[in-house]
């Protein structure tokens, strides 16, 4: 909050992650409205606080029951209720939430609108509207499914003496000198901070915050320590097997190669090798039938298949974004797998997840489909069981990390080169392709999709081919 008011310039912009959850929320927030029709919505006004607060009042005064974003500046405080709605010659209030529940912050949040409200308006109640993930679309939306409302007056309420007590410490506090407080895990909760770049200037890479699935409490008590780079570690330090191979192998900059771990991995692979890759979308608000709120979407894959003479042939598949893709995905993915021979993915639990979504809603493939789930083989555990570990790795056994570190400088497998660089980045493209107008920038996007899948898989094929020559 200092920095907010003091140094934002050091404000870090807002990543594409969460400008699609902005997006998300604006969508949910304006079709939460229908819950309660005709009402009035106040414009946002950044240069103006004071006219969108007055035009509240004006509607207010005028008899209107229902009001989108009402604005108040009351007690110190600027806030905007999303659904004001008038209850007899009360006020109920509702917050509006993309999330399927609802979380701690959203109470904190609600009984700072009520601490303020209430100085102006009689208020009945105050409630989280969020999206219910178990609705599931059959034919047109039905926004009364959509939604869950739960009403917090309850915890708002009791909330309510605490609230001045912490505002009065915060205007003392942004009057004050910059508050000296150290990294920690409210760095990240309940979300990454705006000004965490700036907080963080002077941790090193690598540091112990960058050791393998150590747990984040342990992480910040290494750093209260005093320990931040992997000399600092002191050796009486319990780690596990691969923090240990992680620091060792970075101190004495040397690869870890363990032939017999890469072998059991290559006996249990047969030809033709299937190399395949999924990409999906998640939607707030489903658009087609079968369609569940944030519900894993496969829209494309990728898929090179090896055979054992060494020749490679690539297949693949890409959605339209206007329609449902995942029946005519999972044809043509039965179509394009042959019926013998290893199906290969990195982190293979997402790909086998999905099909088995895909059987669960297209029953009439599931056979074949399940033929092909039960024929996947990891190419991560070989990894992962320290077969090979590059100290450029740095603790993550992620194929971004994996590839450059064994192919470096080849602009062949350089994710870096591309329009599109990782799944987020393709999920959040794709959900919002079919807003797109321009039929040019349509087809330069599908091709980017095609691009940035293709590479997971070629990727595959260099990094197993690799493995393989190393015995």
């Amino acid at each position: 909050l200092w920095l907010y008011k003091n140094k934002p310039s050091l404000r870090s912009k807002p990543t594409e992650q969460e400008e699609t959850l902005f997006e998300i929320g604006n969508q949910v927030g304006d079709l939460a409205c229908q819950l309660f029709p005709h009402g009035i919505e106040i414009e946002f006004d950044p240069n103006n606080f004071a006219g969108m607060a007055d035009q509240t009042k004006a509607l207010i005064a005028k008899g209107q029951e229902v009001i989108y974003e009402a604005t108040f500046q009351q007690k110190g405080l600027f806030v905007m209720a999303d659904i004001l709605v008038k209850n007899d010659d009360k006020w109920d209030v509702y917050e509006v939430k993309a999330s399927t529940e609802v979380k701690e912050y959203h109470k904190n949040d609600a009984a700072v609108q009520w601490f303020a409200l209430s100085e102006v308006l009689t208020l009945n109640s105050i409630s989280i509207i969020h999206v219910n993930n178990q609705y599931q679309r059959h034919g047109e939306l039905d926004i009364h499914q959509l939604f869950h409302i739960e009403n917090i007056t309850d915890i708002v309420e009791a909330k309510q003496t605490q609230v001045p007590i912490e505002l009065q410490a915060m205007e003392n506090m942004i009057l004050e000198g910059e508050p000296e407080i150290e990294i920690g895990p409210q760095c990240s909760a309940p979300h990454d901070c705006d000004f965490k770049t700036y907080c963080w200037k002077d941790i090193s890479s690598p540091s112990v915050f960058d050791l393998y699935r150590m747990r984040a409490d342990k992480k910040f008590e290494l750093y209260r320590q005093g320990v931040m780079t992997y000399e600092q570690i002191p050796g009486d330090q319990k780690l596990s097997n691969v923090q240990q191979v992680q620091v060792e192998s970075y101190l004495n900059q040397k690869k870890l190669i363990d032939k017999d771990i890469i072998q059991n991995f290559i006996d249990s692979v047969q030809y033709p090798i299937h190399y395949f890759d999924f990409e999906t979308f998640q939607e707030a608000v489903p658009r087609f039938d079968g369609q569940k709120p944030y519900m894993l979407m496969p829209f494309q894959y990728s898929l090179h298949i090896q055979h054992e003479a060494g020749t490679v042939e690539h297949k693949e598949y890409l959605g339209d974004e206007h329609t449902d893709p995942r029946q005519a995905l999972a044809e043509q993915m039965i179509n394009d797998i042959q019926s013998h021979g290893s199906v290969m993915a990195y982190n293979q639990s997402f790909e086998k997840r999905v099909i088995r979504d895909l059987a669960k809603s297209f029953p009439q493939f599931e056979t074949e489909l399940m033929q092909i789930h039960d024929r996947f083989v990891d190419l991560l555990d070989p990894f992962r069981a320290l077969g090979y570990y590059h100290p450029d790795f740095n603790g993550s056994f992620s194929i971004k990390s994996v590839l450059p570190a064994m192919f470096p400088n080849d602009p062949e497998l350089d994710y870096k080169k591309l329009d599109i660089q990782h799944g987020g980045m393709a999920m959040d493209t794709f959900a919002n392709l079919h807003r797109l107008k321009e039929p040019n920038q349509r087809d330069k996007i599908r091709d980017d999709l095609l691009a940035y899948c293709h590479l997971d898989t070629l990727a595959m094929v260099r990094i197993y081919e690799k493995l393989k020559n190393l015995n």
